[in-house]
């Protein structure tokens, strides 16, 4: 999803704390659009059947030397079924991205911005007993709400314990699977939630805002007072447990995500980036102002976020936007959660316009790209189709070098660019 993000699983809207993730999501700042997925062979044979059924037999033997109940682990794995099409997705492996307009498009559309303003007068006494509880804003519980099940409507319906069995034995995330799998069992044992209810996506994230089981054992919270931790079917659970993850994972109550800003023509836009932090008085004596025309908002540890290079709108952002990415580590996810918030609170929406006539590269350009890097002397590690950090840095220093903008976004261009000074 999620340091912590475990590439499992990339969707629209859906699902990954550095403790663990709640849920999954793919890590690069556009969402990939999968097309087409490898299929895998599953188990048919008696043979693969007993292999699975002997497989579940270590993991009873494992989870009962933890302190799962004898008639807990009959009613958990006794069922339980190997799903093929968990190994599917899986082993996706999506060749087309999208540019993250695109994917906001869909994530900050009108009508979820109408759901979750009508979703938050429905559950506004949930919602502001969380937000007084943990200090965070209302709007942001219903924000990640919305983005990981919108509102409940589809937080997946396969077997939790079906699919981490499954992930388990197949045995290319063996070791994050049994974990999972682990802390299930530990759920049910708890009281929790019985194997049936027990329902989410094919990776293993539950219920209304995807947590995943570990993340369900050390976060979840019960918000009604019924002495259970229901993030399936009650809200105040699900407002609760978001928000004790938000607060663990470092909100700064009191402070907003972040603010759209412009900046001067004459901007070095190589101070770009999360990793670059300023006070915001000193964004402001370089030039950066609020879009609004405000002053800048009080942020901790400020930094510049330029997801679209120089050509797009620009964010300063602070502590409680690195919160949200420690729910899901993709930059698209936080920059959903936090401009639906803002919308479904009755803030406008953004100013600047984003560069739509940029194509999105694929995954094999991307992974031509950092190859190309390589070879000229920007060492970005192993190329795997994945623009991340040190991805950016080489694109960075490469734009240096032939004097253009160093924003670090991708484009065919740039690409045009390095397979010239390659081939030259």
């Amino acid at each position: 999803m999620r340091p912590f993000a475990l590439l499992l699983c990339s969707a629209a809207v859906s699902g990954c704390l550095a403790h663990q993730p709640a849920s999954i999501a793919a890590e690069a700042p556009v969402e990939a659009a999968a097309k087409g997925a490898a299929t895998a062979v599953a188990p048919s044979s008696a043979r693969a059947d007993s292999d699975f059924r002997g497989w579940l037999g270590q993991m009873r033997v494992q989870a009962r030397a933890e302190g799962v109940s004898a008639d807990t682990l009959d009613e958990a794995l006794d069922p339980a079924a190997y799903l093929p099409e968990v190994i599917e997705r899986d082993r996706a492996q999506p060749e087309f991205t999208r540019q993250i307009w695109e994917y906001l498009d869909t994530a900050v559309s009108d009508a979820r911005i109408r759901n979750g303003r009508t979703q938050w007068a429905a559950h506004r006494e949930a919602a502001a007993m969380a937000s007084a509880r943990y200090g965070i804003a209302p709007e942001i519980l219903i924000a990640i709400w919305g983005m990981e099940s919108n509102y409940g409507s589809h937080f997946g319906n396969f077997r939790t314990i079906d699919a981490l069995a499954t992930l388990g034995f197949d045995g290319r995330r063996s070791r994050f699977a049994q974990r999972e799998l682990l802390a299930a069992l530990k759920i049910i044992d708890d009281g929790d939630i019985d194997r049936d209810r027990m329902r989410g996506s094919w990776a293993g994230a539950m219920g209304h805002t995807q947590f995943l089981p570990s993340s369900f054992r050390a976060y979840a919270v019960d918000g009604d007072g019924d002495g259970r931790r229901d993030i399936w079917g009650s809200i105040p659970d699900v407002m609760a447990s978001t928000a004790h993850y938000l607060d663990r994972a470092g909100w700064v109550e009191g402070e907003p995500w972040g603010v759209e800003v412009r900046l001067p023509s004459d901007f070095d836009y190589s101070l770009s980036g999360r990793d670059q932090r300023k006070p915001v008085a000193a964004w402001a004596q370089l030039g950066v102002r609020a879009t609004d025309g405000d002053p800048l908002p009080a942020l901790s540890g400020a930094a510049l976020l330029l997801p679209a290079g120089a050509k797009g709108p620009a964010f300063l952002v602070g502590r409680n936007f690195d919160a949200i990415l420690r729910y899901n580590n993709a930059t698209s996810y936080a920059l959903g959660v936090s401009l639906l918030a803002d919308r479904v609170a009755g803030r406008p929406g953004l100013q600047a316009a984003w560069p739509r006539g940029l194509s999105a590269l694929t995954r094999r350009e991307v992974k031509e790209m950092q190859t190309l890097l390589n070879r000229l002397g920007f060492d970005v590690g192993t190329p795997d189709g994945i623009v991340g950090p040190n991805t950016r840095s080489g694109l960075r220093a490469f734009q240096r070098q032939i004097g253009e903008t160093p924003d670090a976004f991708p484009t065919a261009a740039l690409l045009a660019a390095l397979r010239a000074r390659a081939d030259g």
